[in-house]
């Protein structure tokens, strides 16, 4: 007798049904997870782009007249910087100026939630805090002594200045201690060049001061990235009894 051909599997009831969506769904689960794991292990990043989302949303429905003088409000300008030093150095950190929040998202996922991985969150936190604190004031330092000697208008004194910019430069900066030997050398290259041409062009802002002093101050975490790598070996060398 001939053979029977193998045909699609049975249920209880006999209707035919393949097994493929279980098979995708097998594949899909691990990957799933492996998202969740990545977002779970990395806190401070995603809840800081949650807020992002939330405040780039809100200020989608406000008007360009008030999301302008919203933002100044907020901003470490000058002005802003001599009135309200502390609630301006943390609120202009929350506000993306431009409302593009997905370039941000990949960002904040390949390079703070990377560093948060291997630094813990407070480790990426002061890097992240350091970076955006002394960029903020060595570009507005720029920024009073060009409008002093004339090289800028006194009208900059209320400039727009929010985002997470210089917090970003940071870290990117500081995963040069990440990247395995010999390319740190190069990955540190690449940064410096790419955050300084701008200095070197002719329509070179306080921005791009800030951006460069950001990088440099990433750099200079060095001994937080030690302090981590020192507690790692320790773990391997002495393992906790079970």
């Amino acid at each position: 007798m001939p053979r029977k051909r193998p045909g699609p599997a049975t249920d209880g009831n006999g209707n035919g049904s393949t097994r493929t969506g279980g098979h995708h769904r097998d594949r899909t689960r691990p990957r799933l997870t492996a998202v969740r794991h990545w977002i779970a292990t990395a806190p401070g990043t995603y809840i800081w782009l949650t807020v992002l989302f939330v405040t780039t949303v809100v200020l989608h429905r406000m008007s360009p007249a008030f999301e302008d003088e919203f933002l100044r409000d907020r901003s470490t300008n000058l002005h802003e910087l001599s009135q309200n030093p502390v609630r301006v150095l943390i609120s202009s950190a929350f506000w993306i100026d431009g409302g593009r929040w997905l370039p941000y998202a990949v960002l904040f996922t390949v390079f703070h939630a990377t560093a948060e991985h291997w630094l813990g969150t407070l480790r990426w936190l002061a890097v992240a805090v350091a970076a955006h604190v002394v960029a903020t004031l060595v570009s507005e330092g720029v920024l009073a002594w060009a409008i002093r000697y004339g090289h800028a208008p006194q009208s900059a004194t209320t400039t727009l200045d929010v985002g997470v910019s210089y917090a970003l430069a940071g870290v990117i900066a500081v995963l040069t201690y990440r990247v395995p030997r010999p390319w740190p050398y190069v990955y540190a290259f690449a940064v410096l060049v790419f955050y300084g041409i701008p200095l070197l062009a002719d329509g070179r802002t306080f921005t791009d001061v800030g951006h460069f002093t950001a990088v440099l101050t990433g750099l200079a975490c060095y001994p937080l990235t030690r302090t981590r790598s020192r507690r790692k070996t320790q773990k391997t060398k002495h393992p906790t009894a079970q």
